[in-house]
């Protein structure tokens, strides 16, 4: 078990999960920064799977809308566009490195029939195996309101349980988890969670740009309980900061995991 931040850069499997606000907008230049880090693990022996929001908010302004849509069929379409373009700059970036990046695309409903799950978890395994980068989003063209994920925090921890991961990275535009909203006076950054910690003091806000993403610290420290309970350990970090999260440096806030 990876049980301290300082063991990230030695942990042989790790999952990273960047938010749609992270890549996509006035954030899309992000993209080389996030695969730079990300080729410096996979260089250096790490497997790597990346679990990737931002396939709607990329589709966006290619169907020339002001914001993101609300009916379930514009954001299909909106998803439809974006999936492929961010896909596009995703292997554009790794192919400095030399990487090439293969696309799994999933519904909450996958996850939950035995046989689907089965084939997620081989074709991962697979493609790790070939040294391949997976690239993992929800797939926001087939799912429907019922069958949803809700937010890529939550696939993420998923995805880090299907693949008994080392660690799971949660990248957003907040620097860690904080005793309230770090805008409001008051609020203390949170270092490390002990598994047993309910965190019953803190006010959660929304983490992430208002309009694009649907993830918020709530959705965050969720997924971090899922994976804690799995024996996966959990780093909440800023997108900006990944190089130094992924080289073991002591920041960000670390859920611990249970002991299995």
């Amino acid at each position: 078990m990876t049980s301290s931040r300082a063991q990230i850069p030695h942990a042989k499997r790790i999952v990273v999960k960047v938010g749609s606000s992270s890549v996509s907008g006035p954030n899309v230049g992000q993209i080389g920064m996030l695969v730079d880090a990300l080729a410096s693990a996979h260089g250096r022996g790490s497997e790597v799977i990346l679990v990737s929001s931002g396939a709607i908010a990329t589709g966006i302004p290619y169907l020339k809308l002001d914001s993101r849509p609300t009916d379930l069929a514009t954001q299909q379409a909106a998803a439809a566009v974006g999936q492929n373009v961010l896909i596009f700059r995703y292997q554009e970036s790794l192919d400095r490195y030399g990487i090439v990046a293969g696309q799994i695309l999933l519904t909450a409903g996958d996850m939950e029939n035995a046989t689907h799950r089965s084939n997620a978890q081989r074709a991962m395994e697979r493609l790790l195996g070939l040294r391949i980068l997976p690239i993992v989003n929800e797939n926001d063209t087939v799912a429907t309101q019922e069958i949803r994920f809700g937010d890529n925090d939550r696939l993420a921890a998923m995805v880090s349980v299907l693949v008994h991961a080392d660690v799971l990275v949660l990248l957003s535009d907040i620097d860690a988890l904080y005793t309230r909203p770090p805008g409001e006076p008051g609020a203390a950054k949170i270092e490390n969670v002990p598994f047993d910690d309910a965190l019953s003091g803190v006010q959660f806000g929304d983490i992430g740009a208002a309009g694009v993403g649907t993830g918020g610290a709530g959705t965050k420290v969720a997924a971090a309980k899922l994976a804690a309970a799995s024996g996966i350990p959990v780093l909440l970090a800023a997108t900006g900061s990944v190089a130094e999260a992924l080289s073991g440096a002591e920041l960000g806030t670390w859920f611990e995991a249970a002991a299995l």
